[in-house]
């Protein structure tokens, strides 16, 4: 499961877009400590929807994502203590830019490009601290006895406090596998992939969902991060009407999609991840892997025991399913394929696994 942090500065609606991915409705008690909201988002999947239509099955299995959302008194450092964030696989930093006099800006007023730039220094400077106090600790204990895998750590640190220290993410670092492996434990945040989700104004819809401002794209640009654009405000009055009424609100609006769908989406091209199929009477199920995943570690997101007992992938591709309406007929035409454990999945494969317990 993918799992994704939300992070911003206060009246940015970071609460807003967690409630409508994840439904979740928090219970604030005041509490001036740091801790995280956990929520499950369903991933939007029309071609699992198509697949329900063909099978009929008792059960519909969507993708999910793990989203967390910072309450309380939160600062930089509270993403570095707290496991929710640390543990996340990207980032979703929510920037403000919709205009409301009775929600003032923490810093006075609506700067996309500033926010952005803020929080990424932020994160930079949280990283530092987690790798200078790591880099005083190997060198006492380098002192007292001498290792290959300290001196090893403590050469990928250095380096990563360099680049730190240029004001530099270490996601731009370009690291051998071993060093990235070194660095694994450390979960730095300012290494995590990025996605800036702009805020909106009302009054931006529909051309501002498409249109990035330059000096938005050019601190993208510096921090190897994506950008994706959504007005929370239209998207929560969207969430409480009907199905017909909300769809044609959106079609006024000139909106082709929902915006969750858009951040997940852009959550998922991110991250390079994909989506393959399980189908049947019992359940139709999308089940989502990092691209370049081979079939045997697919079976595993499935059940340790298929990966372990693999034989065999039966594999269509999803066009094909759907265009010739079943399996049988996808095999009596020669379009299921047979594949070993060194298949690499692709996006779109239904899947069925052979094993043997």
């Amino acid at each position: 499961m993918l799992r994704a942090a939300l992070i911003g500065f206060p009246a940015v609606g970071k609460t807003t877009l967690f409630r409508l991915m994840t439904s979740v409705e928090e219970a604030r008690d005041g509490t001036r400590r740091a801790e995280a909201h956990v929520g499950i988002a369903k991933v939007p999947e029309p071609r699992l929807d198509r697949l329900v239509e063909l099978f009929r099955p008792q059960q519909r299995v969507p993708a999910t994502v793990e989203l967390a959302e910072m309450v309380g008194h939160a600062t930089t450092q509270s993403l570095v203590d707290i496991a929710a964030f640390r543990d996340a696989d990207a980032l979703l930093h929510i920037v403000r830019a919709f205009r409301d006099e009775r929600v003032p800006h923490t810093s006075g007023s609506i700067n996309p490009v500033r926010d952005t730039r803020t929080m990424e220094e932020e994160l930079i400077l949280a990283d530092l601290g987690v790798a200078e106090r790591r880099i005083e600790r190997l060198h006492r204990d380098l002192k007292k006895h001498k290792s290959d895998d300290l001196e090893a750590e403590q050469a990928v640190l250095t380096k990563c406090q360099a680049t730190l220290e240029a004001g530099t993410p270490l996601r731009r670092m370009a690291l051998e596998p071993q060093a990235s492996k070194l660095l694994r434990g450390f979960q730095f945040l300012s290494a995590k992939p990025l996605l800036v989700i702009n805020n909106l104004d009302e009054s931006d819809l529909p051309s501002g969902l498409e249109e990035t401002d330059p000096s938005l794209q050019e601190v993208l640009r510096e921090a190897d991060a994506k950008a994706v654009a959504v007005c929370a405000k239209i998207e929560l009055e969207i969430g409480q009407l009907d199905k017909e009424s909300a769809e044609a609100f959106s079609a006024d609006l000139g909106l082709e999609e929902s915006g969750l769908d858009r951040i997940i989406r852009a959550s998922y091209e991110l991250l390079g991840y994909i989506s393959f199929f399980t189908v049947g009477e019992d359940e139709c199920r999308a089940w989502t892997l990092p691209r370049g995943t081979v079939a045997q570690d697919a079976a595993r997101e499935i059940h340790s025991d298929i990966s372990r007992g693999f034989i065999r992938a039966e594999v269509v591709a999803y066009t094909d399913l759907v265009e010739h309406g079943s399996l049988a007929s996808c095999r009596e035409r020669g379009l299921v394929r047979l594949e070993g454990k060194t298949y690499v999945v692709r996006d779109g494969d239904v899947i069925t696994f052979r094993f043997a317990t």
